[in-house]
Parts: C-alpha cells; sequence; structure tokens
C-alpha cells in the first residue's frame, strides 16, 4: 500500500511544478492583490483617513432648518346655549355656539459657530494622530506582507529542496541495497550488509512521506497568502553569494529600531493622542462659547384678527459654565491619566520589542553567512568522503554502513546548506523590517538572486 501511495504523491507533486516559474517579485504582486490580511489593512487605513475630517467638523459651524405646518379645528359652546340671550350684533336672540379653523406654517434656521470648545479643540488634535497612527500601522501591514511572502515562498523552496535531496538519497540507497544482495549473493559480503542497507532504504522512504507532506503543507501556507495554488517557483542561483548588512554594527540597527519602526511610531502617535485626552476630560471645568444666529418666519391664516406673518432675526454669544456634575469630570481625568501611563509603558515596550527583534535578525543574518560558508565547506568534504567511501567499499576496506553514513551525511548537509542560505534572506529583510526601512525595492534586490 505504501508504494502505490507514495507514487501518487510524487506525481502530483511533480504535476502541480509543471507551471510556468514565478519569481519573488510575481508572486508578491499576487499577495498585494489577494492577501486577505493586507485587504484589512488597507481598508482599516481608508476607514483611519476620514479621522481629521470627522474632528475638524467640530470647529466648523452647524446650520440646520426646521419647520412646521398646523391645520386645527375649534369649537365654543358657551354655558348658556339654545336660551334667549344677547347674539353678536346687539340684539337678543338665541344663543348659539361658535366654530373656527386656522392654519399655520413657518420655518426657523439656525446657526452656531464653536468659539471656545477646548474638547472639541482636542478632540480635532487627536484625529490627526488617529490618521497618522493609521498610515503607521498600514505601513507596517507592507512590510509584514513582504516578509510574510518572503518567509513562505523559500519555505516552498526549502521543503522542494529536502525532497529532491531525499529522492537522491533514495537512488543512491537503493543502488546501495541492490549492490549488498549481489555481494550477499557472491559470498563477499554478510547478510549484516544486506540488512544495513535495506534499514537504510526504509527509512528514506518514510522519510520520503514526510518531506512530500511537508511540502504540500508549505506550498498550502503560500496559497494562503496569495489566494491561488502557486505553481513553479523560481530557486536560487546555484552558489549564489549573500551579503552582510550594511551598516555592519549592530548598534545603528537597534537605534533605528527604536526610532523609525512603524510599531513603535504607532504606538508614540497613541501616547500622544492618550495625553491629549487629559486636556480634553479636564475641559469638563471650563466654559464654552458659541456664535448663534437664527432666523423665524410663521404664518397664520384663519378667522381671528390676529392672522398674518410674524418674522424674526436673532445673533448673539451663547455661553455656558459648568458648576457641578456630581465629580463625573473628576473621574475621568484620573481614568485618562492612568491611560496616559499604559500608553507610555505600552510605547517602552513596543520599543524593547523592536530592539529585540532587530538584534534578532542582525545575529540571524551574520550567524547564517558564517553557517553558509561552513556547510558549503562541508559539503564539499562530504562529497570527498563518499567517493573515498565507495572507493574503499569496492577494494574492501570499507563496509555498507560506512558508505550510507557518507550518503547520510552529503545529503543533510546539502539541505542545510540550503535552509541556510533562505534564513539569512529572510533575516535581512526582517532586520529591515524591524529597522523600518524596508520596501519593495529590497524585495527586488532578493529576486536578482533567483534564477529566471
Amino acid at each position: 500500500m505504501q508504494k502505490p501511495l507514495l507514487a501518487a504523491v510524487l506525481i502530483a507533486s511533480a504535476f502541480s511544478l509543471d507551471a510556468h516559474a514565478a519569481d519573488l517579485l510575481q508572486v508578491y504582486q499576487q499577495a498585494l492583490a489577494n492577501d486577505a490580511t493586507y485587504a484589512s489593512a488597507r481598508a482599516s487605513l481608508a476607514a483611519g483617513q476620514e479621522r481629521i475630517t470627522q474632528g475638524r467638523a467640530l470647529l466648523l459651524p452647524t446650520v440646520s432648518a426646521s419647520g412646521s405646518k398646523t391645520n386645527s379645528d375649534g369649537e365654543f359652546t358657551p354655558w348658556n346655549v339654545g336660551q334667549l340671550g344677547t347674539v353678536p350684533g346687539g340684539g337678543l336672540g338665541i344663543i348659539n355656539g361658535s366654530s373656527s379653523e386656522s392654519k399655520t406654517h413657518g420655518y426657523t434656521i439656525s446657526l452656531s459657530q464653536p468659539l471656545f470648545r477646548w474638547a472639541n479643540w482636542q478632540t480635532y488634535q487627536q484625529s490627526k494622530l488617529a490618521q497618522a497612527a493609521a498610515e503607521a500601522t498600514f505601513a507596517q501591514a507592507q512590510q509584514d506582507l513582504i516578509t510574510r511572502v518572503a518567509q513562505a515562498y523559500f519555505d516552498v523552496l526549502a521543503a522542494q529542496d529536502t525532497l529532491e535531496t531525499i529522492r537522491a538519497q533514495k537512488t543512491a540507497t537503493t543502488e546501495q541495497l541492490a549492490s549488498a544482495k549481489r555481494n550477499f549473493e557472491v559470498g563477499t559480503q554478510t547478510i549484516t550488509d544486506t540488512h544495513e542497507a535495506q534499514a537504510a532504504y526504509d527509512l528514506v522512504v518514510a522519510q520520503e512521506f514526510a518531506a512530500a507532506n511537508d511540502l504540500e503543507n508549505k506550498r498550502t501556507a503560500l496559497q494562503n497568502i496569495i489566494g491561488t495554488a502557486p505553481g513553479t517557483l523560481s530557486p536560487l542561483k546555484p552558489g549564489v553569494a549573500l551579503t552582510p548588512p550594511q551598516p555592519a554594527s549592530i548598534d545603528p540597527w537597534v537605534s533605528a529600531a527604536e526610532t523609525q519602526n512603524y510599531g513603535v511610531v504607532g504606538a508614540q502617535l497613541n501616547y500622544e493622542s492618550a495625553k491629549r485626552e487629559i486636556s480634553k476630560q479636564r475641559a469638563g471645568h471650563m466654559p464654552t462659547l458659541d456664535l448663534v444666529a437664527n432666523k423665524t418666519r410663521s404664518t397664520l391664516d384663519g378667522q381671528s384678527s390676529q392672522s398674518g406673518t410674524t418674522t424674526g432675526k436673532a445673533i448673539g454669544v451663547q455661553w455656558s459654565i459648568p458648576i457641578f456634575n456630581g465629580f463625573a469630570v473628576t473621574s475621568r481625568v484620573r481614568e485618562t491619566i492612568a491611560l496616559e501611563d499604559k500608553a507610555r509603558n505600552d510605547l517602552e515596550q513596543t520599543k524593547r520589542n523592536a530592539a529585540q527583534i532587530a538584534r534578532q535578525a542582525f545575529l540571524g543574518v551574520n550567524s547564517g553567512l558564517a553557517q553558509v560558508k561552513a556547510l558549503e565547506a562541508a559539503e564539499v568534504s562530504s562529497t570527498s568522503a563518499l567517493d573515498s567511501n565507495k572507493l574503499g567499499y569496492q577494494v574492501g576496506v570499507r563496509i555498507n554502513i560506512d558508505v550510507l553514513n557518507a550518503q547520510r551525511q552529503l545529503y543533510s548537509t546539502r539541505s542545510n546548506l540550503s535552509r541556510a542560505r533562505y534564513d539569512t534572506i529572510v533575516n535581512g529583510l526582517r532586520l529591515k523590517s524591524a529597522a523600518g526601512t524596508l520596501k519593495e525595492t529590497d524585495l527586488a534586490a532578493v529576486n536578482e538572486l533567483l534564477q529566471k
């Protein structure tokens, strides 16, 4: 059951890799169009860009109009209705009731212009900070997308390299198993050599299953970002040379992370907004002053002598002084002071996190460069060791397990070398992201390291 299943997995993997190869920039363009996390950040930016307009509205005049139209009917019935008495006109007659009908319609136009409202001014200043914070958050989302795409892209390449390495190891182990069986049949080797070769073959088959499954998982992770199943990806050029970070000292990177990192910028803006919130709440103790103006017109149509049109205009200032509100303002001020302290500590923690990420990425790049150099030398040595063990096995001075161990060492070195290259590249992008300088041009530079 294992061999048919393995064949199906490998055929599906090979079929998916037959498409036209896409490079890192092409995958990034797909992510820009389809990544849900980035789309969410873009929508948040669009919402945040409306904050200044809303804050400014509190400083501008407001104009409103209202009107009404009323029809009324009334009837007057005196207590002595139906009796003899004085009627309108001065004579005597039977007293009857009376009725009336009137129509009233009119409108009012009002204008109010704040002259002094400290809370509104602070809200306007906060709206500018909020919009800037939304832009910083979006900029961070752009950098995160670059690093996520690069990480997912090179994870797929690493999984492909691992699978190809295991396949090559399987081929070599198969040949070694066949050689061990032949030598046992002619009596030049013991059954132990055959068992060792069989065990190595069974192990590499199990590793091939795991590697094929890991490749599909990595491809699925990339698909989650770009929205479609990825085709063939362009690999790194053979023997590509990686460059160390510039500047070569860690201190400038940490300093940049503490001041330019977009997470730090956003936290700094939130802290400034929290400070203004204190002043905004203290405005609850301050008077307010508004310029007010209105125009009214009212028309009465009816049987009364009061029928006619009334118009009026008024302009002036309106002020209000708060005297006592149950200590609500004082409580809100204490609350905002505590929140300002929280924002200050959040800013400090964000700076420390950014500095830590910068240090880790910087050390990761330099450590990765050293590992790549060491593994490149180890690959040469492992290749020579395998050739020597094969020759020794043929002349009888080496046994089968020596060749198998040399094969495992070579293929493990190759897999580690490719992984070290990918990690070094991604750490370089993360270092620039931590410093707040990562741009699409940096991704284009990495793209130049790929085979076209």
